[in-house]
C-alpha cells in the first residue's frame, strides 16, 4: 500500500499540543488521551490511542503502550516519550514534539505551495504537446496524399501517438514517485538513496540543512532531559529522517565510546559543515552543548527554508524555459515547413 503506516506529523502535532496542555493542567492521563485524540482527522490515531488508554488502565506505562500499536508512531515520538517518563517531564516532551511536528508540517506545506506552480506548468506543457500530436494527426488523416505532421520527430502521430506520449510522460513520473515511496519507506532504502540525493546541487544542501537542524534539536532536547549519550545520539540521528546520517550512527557512537570528542566523532561522518563543528567544539569546551545546539537548530532550519525557496524558484524557471524552448521549436518547424512548401510551388 502507498499509504504510510506511520501517523503523520500533521495529525500528531495537535494531539501532542492538547496532551501537553492537559497534563500541565493536571488532567488525569486516561482522560487526557481520550480528549486529545477525539477530534483527530486520522481514525488510526483515535483507535490506537483508545487501545493505549486501555493498556495504561491495566498498569502499562505510556511508552510501552504506544510501542505496541503496530508501528503507528514514529521512533522519535516513542524515544522522546520514554525520556519524558524516565525524567518526569512528559508534558514538556509532548510540548516539544508538538512544536517539532508543527514546524515540519508547515515546511512541507510551504514546499508544496512553492512547487505547485512549476508542476502545473509542466503538466500543461505535456497536455499541450499531446493535444498538438492528436490534432495534427487528425489533420493529416483528413488530407489525402499529405503526410501527417510528426512535430517531435519521434513517430508519435494522431490518437495512438498522443496516447503513447501521455503514457510515456505520466507513466514514467508515476513509476518514479511510487518507487521513491517504497524505497524511502525502509531504513535500508533511505540509507541507499539519500547519500546520492545529497550529492545533487541545491537538493543536497537543503536535505543536509534540514537533517542538521533536526539532529541539533533532538540532541539538545534529550541531553537537557537527562538521557545518556548513546540513546541520545541514536534518537538524534533517527530524528534527521536522512539515510546518510542514520547510517553513520554506529560510527559516531563508537568514536565517542573510545574517548573521542563529539566534535571529532561528527567530523568523521563528513556530513557536518566546518562552521557547525567549530561551534560544537566551542560548546564542548564551555560545557554548553545542549544550549548551543538548540540555538543552531533554528539557524539551520532557516537555512534549509531559504534553500528550499531558492531551489523551487530555480525549478520553476527551468520548467518555464523548457516550455518556451518547445514553443520556439514548434514555431521554427512550422516556418521551415511553410518555406519548403513555397519552394516546391516555385
Amino acid at each position: 500500500m502507498l499509504r504510510n503506516p506511520l501517523i503523520s506529523g500533521k495529525n500528531l502535532f495537535p494531539f501532542c499540543r492538547s496532551m501537553s496542555r492537559m497534563l500541565t493542567a493536571g488532567v488525569e492521563i486516561r482522560k487526557a488521551l481520550k480528549t486529545a485524540s477525539s477530534n483527530s482527522r486520522d481514525s488510526r490515531l483515535t483507535e490506537s490511542v483508545k487501545a493505549v488508554a486501555v493498556q495504561v488502565n491495566k498498569g502499562d506505562d505510556l511508552t510501552h503502550a504506544f510501542r505496541s500499536q503496530e508501528g503507528r508512531y514514529p521512533p522519535l515520538f516513542l524515544d522522546l516519550l520514554n525520556v519524558g517518563e524516565l525524567t518526569g517531564s512528559v508534558p514538556e516532551i509532548f510540548d516539544a514534539l508538538a512544536e517539532f511536528y508543527e514546524a515540519s508540517t508547515k515546511r512541507m506545506q510551504e514546499f508544496r505551495s512553492q512547487i505547485a506552480w512549476p508542476v502545473m506548468q509542466l503538466v500543461a506543457a505535456v497536455l499541450i504537446i499531446g493535444l498538438l500530436i492528436f490534432i495534427l494527426g487528425i489533420i493529416g488523416e483528413s488530407s489525402p496524399g499529405q503526410e501527417p505532421n510528426d512535430i517531435l520527430g519521434l513517430g508519435l502521430i494522431g490518437t495512438s501517438g498522443a496516447v503513447k506520449w501521455f503514457t510515456m510522460c505520466f507513466g514514467s513520473a508515476g513509476m518514479l514517485w511510487v518507487g521513491y515511496i517504497f524505497v524511502t519507506r525502509s531504513t535500508a532504502g533511505r540509507e541507499a538513496l539519500h547519500p546520492f540525493l545529497m550529492t545533487l546541487p541545491g537538493i543536497g544542501y537543503c536535505m543536509r540543512s534540514f537533517a542538521i537542524a533536526r539532529f541539533s534539536w533532538c540532541f539538545a532536547l534529550t541531553q537537557q532531559a537527562g538521557m545518556s549519550i548513546q540513546p541520545s545520539l541514536e534518537a538524534s540521528m533517527k530524528a534527521t529522517a536522512n539515510g546518510a546520517f542514520i547510517a553513520s550512527t554506529d560510527n559516531v557512537w563508537m568514536q565517542v565510546r573510545e574517548g573521542e570528542t563529539l566534535t571529532d566523532a561528527l567530523k568523521s561522518t563528513r556530513l557536518f559543515p566546518v562552521e557547525y563543528l567549530h561551534m560544537v567544539d566551542t560548546a564542548e569546551q564551555s560545557g554548553t552543548v545542549p544550549e548551543t545546539l538548540h540555538r543552531m537548530s533554528h539557524t539551520f532550519d532557516e537555512d534549509a527554508h531559504r534553500a528550499m525557496t531558492w531551489m523551487t524558484s530555480i525549478l520553476a524557471r527551468v520548467i518555464w524555459g523548457m516550455v518556451a524552448a518547445f514553443i520556439i521549436f514548434i514555431v521554427i518547424k512550422f516556418v521551415m515547413q511553410y518555406v519548403a512548401m513555397l519552394n516546391s510551388f516555385m
